[in-house]
């Protein structure tokens, strides 16, 4: 059976880590997204203090899911 998908960019931050982030990002589409098959990870950054301290690490991914 033929299937159809759709990918949409997110962005997600986490104080902890980059795998962090994307868990993060990926739960918060899971609530919204239904059928959900991959993540690609496009970007990362690190956010920073204006002393140079790493106070975030965000993941923008695109994420795929199924159209029902």
């Amino acid at each position: 059976m033929a299937s159809v998908a759709r990918v949409t960019e997110i962005s997600a931050i986490s104080e902890k880590s980059f795998e962090d982030a994307v868990k993060v990002g990926i739960s918060r589409a899971g609530e919204t997204l239904r059928r959900l098959q991959s993540a690609w990870i496009k970007e990362q950054e690190v956010q920073l203090s204006e002393h140079g301290d790493i106070t975030g690490y965000k993941v923008k991914m695109l994420v795929t899911f199924v159209l029902e």
